[in-house]
Parts: structure tokens; C-alpha cells; sequence
């Protein structure tokens, strides 16, 4: 391959399947690098700046006209859905990443991980690798999980560090961050520690939930209060939802995650069709509902879809409880809270194709104990995860097809589906 179609190549967004396209005010290091090397190599080789700048230019119109592929503006009735290139294309997701996931409030996990001075969690959104910590006085912290010596991931997992240690050269961080010990630097110069601790991200909570804002501006972590976090996160949506049983009172106790082969919106789209799937993939869960009291709310960047549960005879198993209510946050997670329990649902994208999807589960205390109960309800919600991987993936195989373009709507029922593509177009938009 030719140097120009190889610089090229590595300037093309498809080759970063997982990391952002830049904005105009903000770009990664690596994007940077290359931006530095380009210039400097293009003195010896002048096709280069006019080959790569084309080829960036072209794939920003690409990704331009899928976006405008759809138009929030025609009413539902009338609409078309995304095209088919917005669940199957690379560089789309890119851009994504950059607008969508690495702005705003995003939850990445619950408050019992971080509930005790020392304990820790980490995880990965696209090429943003985290980690959640209370430091020795309690404070709730976050960082890049990244040594700042040579890169390596410092910690993985969850439970309690006093400090970060990396596992390749010992490098040492507090959990404050601060560069406590740089392993075999004698004779270095013009090193600073204070200049090489852990790099800071926004880190808050709402209810039961911790979150992360990857804006570049840090703020000062006192300012960043609960009452912030639901406003911007939540928006008028936050009451609603705090009022009807969405809080800390009630007790985690499983976790279960899946990786399936569809894009992340696939499996958004499948949970917002406002039960529309339900009679015919569920029919076990069907028969717990009452899917004609079926109603759906929406709020800024929320939307709640509700259901009555089907009664049950006395003493029967019954994990439902009289009303079921199913809570979108838009970009990617969901909140189910019916009977004595609340599970959610976090998808992650792993690439165009495949992405995460992790269940927290939690439970009222009073039948925390209850391990009979426990199994049944989890083994009962198995089974409808397995039906929807299924479906998502059947989906995704068909939106891979040359015989699909888009779809339509039924305006009775997917109105929370058609909201999630108009927020997710507005975000695309936002320059």
C-alpha cells in the first residue's frame, strides 16, 4: 500500500471503530498525534495533506448525510425510521461516541459499589477506561484508569484498594490521585509529580445510581449536588421517577451481563416499542400484564412507558406486583421498578455491530433472604433476556441486508422509540 492510501487509511473513522470522531473544540491524543505527525511527514510527501484532508472531508459528508437520512420533523404517523446505516456503520458510531456519550451525565454503575471509604469499580466506554473510587475520607472520586508512566490499565474489576498500583512498572497513585511513587526514575529531569496523578473525570449520583460526565471541563466535586445531576441527567422526569420506588432503599443483589451481536440502538429500540413484541416473543411475561393499560409518558430526555399488572390468585408467585413501570434515560440506560423489584439495564456499545448490555437487579430488604423467591424471579427474567437477544439479533441481521433501508412506525405504540431517534438526531446535529 501506497504511504498516501495508508495515512489514508489510518485517518479514515472506520478504522476507529470505538474512539470519537473529534469536535470541533475538543479532540483525543491520539487524534492529535496523528494531526502532528501528518504535517511534519507531508513536507517530504506533498500528495499527502491534499489526500488526507479529501478523504476526512469525504467521510464527514458521509457521516452528515446519514444523519440527515432521517427527519424528526415529519409526524409520526408519516415518518420513516433511521436508515439501516445508522446501526451497521463504523464511522457513525464514532460520532456517536463524540456526541453523544462523551457529553452529558452517563451512568456507569450503582452506589453500593462505592459505599464504603476504599471501595472501587472500574469499567470502559468506548476508548474511555475509568475507575470509581471512595478515597480514605469518603469522597467519591473518579479517574482515567490509566498510569501516566507507560498506559497501562491500572485496576480492573471491583472491591477495595487503599491505592492503585500498576501492575507493570509499580508506578503509585492515592485515591485522590495524587502520584504517590514513581518506580526507578533516578537521573530523570524536569519531572514534576504533581504534574503526572491521575487525570480527573466528573463523577456524580442520582438515587441508587453513579455517574460519569466526560466533558473536558472539570468541575469542582463540590458543586457537583444530586439535585444537579437529576436536573441535567433526568430533567422533569427526576420527580416521577423518585416518587415511585426509584431510590436506595432498596438492596442490590445480582448482576448479570450479555454480550450481543447487535448495535447498541437495536436493543434500545426493541425495549421502546411501547409492548408491541411482548405478545409475541413473551407470552410468559404476557400473561402477567395487562398489555391494553399499556401507556407511555415523555419528558425531556426520558420516557416512562407504564403497565398494569395482571392479577394473580393468592399465594401465587408473583414478581410483577400491581404496576409495572419502564423508564428510558436517554442515551442507553433503563430502569424497570415492578412488585418488590427494580432491575436496569446499561448497553454499552462494543462496535457497529455488538454491544453489552449489564442487568443490576435489586430487591426490597425484606425479601433479601428470601433466596427461593430470588431464584425464581431471576430465572424468570432469563428467560425473557434470552427471547430479546434472540429477536435483537434476528433484527440486526436483517438491518445488515440489502433488501432493508428503513422501516415505519406504529404510531399507537412507539412513540418512546421515534423520541429516542429524535434526541439521538439532535445530538448528531449539535455542533
Amino acid at each position: 500500500m501506497a504511504i498516501g492510501e495508508t495515512l489514508a487509511a489510518l485517518s479514515s473513522s472506520k478504522t476507529l471503530i470505538l474512539k470519537p470522531s473529534p469536535s470541533p473544540t475538543t479532540s483525543s491524543s491520539s487524534t492529535r498525534s496523528l494531526r502532528h505527525w501528518i504535517p511534519c511527514f507531508s513536507r517530504h510527501h506533498p500528495s499527502l495533506a491534499t489526500s488526507s484532508s479529501a478523504a476526512a472531508a469525504a467521510a464527514a459528508e458521509a457521516r452528515r448525510s446519514m444523519v440527515e437520512a432521517f427527519d424528526p420533523t415529519i409526524p409520526l404517523a408519516e415518518a420513516l425510521t433511521p436508515p439501516s446505516m445508522w446501526y451497521i456503520d463504523s464511522s457513525f458510531l464514532a460520532l456517536e461516541f463524540d456526541r453523544v456519550f462523551f457529553r452529558g451525565w452517563r451512568a456507569v454503575g450503582y452506589t453500593e459499589q462505592v459505599a464504603k471509604p476504599h471501595d472501587f469499580f472500574a469499567g470502559r466506554l468506548g476508548n474511555v477506561e475509568f475507575v470509581i473510587c471512595r478515597d480514605a475520607n469518603g469522597n467519591l472520586r473518579a479517574f482515567h484508569n490509566v498510569c501516566r508512566h507507560h498506559a497501562s490499565l491500572l485496576t480492573f474489576g471491583s472491591g477495595q484498594k487503599s491505592c492503585f498500583e500498576c501492575p507493570y512498572h509499580g508506578w503509585t497513585y492515592g485515591l485522590d490521585g495524587v502520584l504517590l511513587k514513581a518506580t526507578r526514575i533516578s537521573g530523570i529531569k524536569n519531572f514534576n509529580k504533581n504534574n503526572f496523578g491521575l487525570k480527573s473525570i466528573n463523577v456524580g449520583t442520582w438515587g441508587p445510581f453513579v455517574l460519569v460526565n466526560l466533558d473536558q471541563k472539570i468541575l469542582n466535586q463540590q458543586d457537583i449536588t444530586e439535585d444537579i445531576v437529576g436536573k441535567e441527567w433526568l430533567g422533569s422526569a427526576s420527580n416521577l421517577l423518585s416518587t415511585n420506588g426509584i431510590d436506595t432503599s432498596l438492596k442490590h443483589v445480582s448482576r448479570r451481563e450479555y454480550t450481543i451481536e447487535c448495535n447498541w440502538k437495536v436493543f434500545c429500540d426493541n425495549y421502546l416499542d411501547g409492548g408491541y413484541h411482548v405478545p409475541y416473543a413473551h407470552k410468559g411475561l404476557a400473561s402477567g400484564l395487562e398489555l391494553n393499560s399499556y401507556e407511555t409518558l415523555m419528558f425531556e430526555k426520558v420516557s416512562v412507558q407504564r403497565c398494569e399488572s395482571a392479577s394473580v390468585e393468592q399465594d401465587s408467585f408473583d414478581r410483577l406486583g400491581s404496576k409495572a413501570i419502564y423508564a428510558f434515560v436517554y442515551p442507553n440506560f433503563m430502569i424497570n421498578r415492578y412488585g418488590p423489584w427494580m432491575d436496569t439495564n446499561l448497553a454499552i456499545p462494543l462496535g457497529p455491530t455488538k454491544c453489552q448490555v449489564i442487568f443490576d437487579y435489586f430487591l426490597d430488604p425484606s425479601l433479601a433472604d428470601d433466596k427461593a423467591f430470588i431464584e425464581r424471579s431471576l430465572e424468570d427474567s432469563e428467560r425473557v433476556q434470552i427471547e430479546d437477544i434472540a429477536l435483537c439479533e434476528g433484527v440486526q441481521r436483517g438491518l445488515e441486508s440489502p433488501a432493508y433501508d428503513s422501516g415505519r412506525y406504529a404510531p399507537s405504540v412507539e412513540m418512546a422509540m421515534h423520541h429516542f431517534h429524535s434526541l439521538l438526531h439532535a445530538s448528531l446535529v449539535d455542533t
